[in-house]
């Protein structure tokens, strides 16, 4: 029998005005974008914690910490394969993953396709590995507030 982990993660950021908002590796026509060191890709961010944590490899904060001006403005996709790789090189493989998005807005129906092309790429799976979905809080927290977007992830992963 193989040997199977699941892990979790969660990434939030604030929205602000003169940034690119990036979600899955797709920019999103929106007024805000998401602050933060690298791209500040929530999506990918939360994913790429859920693999790590899975395979109890850390965080990316200890990765690709905000203090080294190396990941300053960092595609979060290129991060993401590095992360594949590293799971990779200690024989774990992915199984799937599951996101969601917590945004009030903008839309993300009609970006999840991409994203999830995208971050299939990144990690070097197939699609249908990749799952990705968005929902509102319905106008509370935070998020709900259009303060800031927040993503959640699971991943399973297993041994080689």
């Amino acid at each position: 029998m193989s040997d199977f982990r699941i892990g979790h993660g969660y990434d939030v950021h604030r929205l602000v005005k003169d940034r690119r908002l990036i979600l899955g590796g797709v920019e999103i026509p929106y007024p805000q974008g998401l602050l933060g060191h690298s791209d500040a890709d929530v999506l990918t961010h939360s994913i790429m914690d859920s693999l790590l944590g899975a395979a109890a490899l850390g965080d990316i904060g200890h990765l690709f910490p905000d203090s080294d001006a190396a990941w300053e403005g960092a595609d979060s996709l290129a991060l993401a394969q590095k992360v594949s790789n590293l799971l990779y090189e200690n024989g774990w493989k992915i199984g799937n993953i599951d996101a969601t998005i917590l945004a009030q807005a903008p839309k993300m129906a009609p970006h999840i396709p991409r994203m999830r092309e995208k971050i299939a790429v990144a990690l070097g799976v197939s699609i249908d590995r990749i799952s990705v979905k968005a929902t509102t809080e319905e106008g509370l927290g935070f998020t709900g507030e259009g303060l800031g977007i927040a993503a959640h992830a699971v991943s399973l992963i297993f041994k080689t």
